[in-house]
């Protein structure tokens, strides 16, 4: 199994961090004195939270061991675990749950709300970021080459199964049962980039791993190919060269 890259995820560490404050600046006011990070990565939302609740125990979890290296490496105040996030549980009631770019790769989303929910303590913020991306032209294009080639019979089973977050309808009536406050927004990012091949690695850190992970050296090559073509063609160049990455993210802060 290919582990995340570090190197590649932070390559656009400053795009991806931009959500993370936005939601940061969207929790009413708290005091946490306990924050879990879920899906921490390599500990860039973690040094976030660190500086803005200056003070709070703050635990990171991951299922990366890549990623959780980095994370110590970078925040050692913090505590960092490898587990799936669709299986922990806090032994006591946290105050922040801080969900950056994480649960859209877990099922189920109104079960594990509900669960999310009840782990913090009265008055406790869960705050989501999810990529709303599915139907862009990068993620649509990604789908389409892994069955469209000598690899579709590895791929077809990847690009099936990839989750699909719900709607902001969804997610105020799965989280509002157990909130007295739920604020939801869209946000639409958009990325200058230097041309497909930074779309390629932009990905290369997160989405396209699903995928690479299940060919072998030469396929993974051919597959990226055939895919930074098509990109090619459906990204047209700004007039310095730049191509436009548009990013939408789906938000939501629920206080319990």
């Amino acid at each position: 199994m290919i582990d995340w890259n570090c190197e590649l995820y932070l390559k656009f560490e400053r795009e991806r961090a931009q959500a993370a404050r936005d939601m940061l600046a969207r929790i009413p006011p708290l005091a946490p004195r306990t924050i879990v990070d879920l899906g921490c990565g390599p500990g860039n939302s973690a040094a976030l939270l660190a500086l803005y609740f200056r003070g709070a125990e703050i635990l990171g979890i991951d299922t990366s061991e890549n990623m959780l290296t980095a994370a110590r490496k970078r925040l050692p105040s913090a505590h960092f675990i490898q587990q799936d996030l669709a299986v922990w549980a806090p032994e006591e009631p946290v105050d922040l749950i801080f969900a950056n770019a994480a649960l859209h790769f877990a099922q189920d989303h109104e079960k594990l709300l509900a669960k999310l929910m009840s782990f913090l303590a009265p008055g406790g913020v869960l705050a989501v970021q999810m990529p709303n991306v599915l139907q862009d032209a990068a993620h649509a294009l990604m789908r389409m080459v892994s069955v469209d080639g000598p690899w579709a019979e590895k791929l077809a089973p990847v690009a099936k199964s990839r989750a699909v977050i719900g709607t902001l309808d969804d997610y105020y009536a799965w989280t509002s049962p157990f909130a007295r406050m739920v604020d939801l927004w869209q946000t639409t990012y958009v990325h200058p980039l230097d041309g497909p091949d930074a779309i390629v690695d932009w990905f290369s850190g997160s989405a396209l791993l699903p995928f690479l992970e299940k060919l072998d050296d030469d396929e993974r090559a051919a597959f990226l190919t055939q895919y930074r073509r098509e990109l090619e063609m459906a990204y047209t160049p700004q007039a310095d060269g730049k191509v436009l990455l548009f990013y939408p993210r789906l938000f939501f802060v629920a206080q319990r």
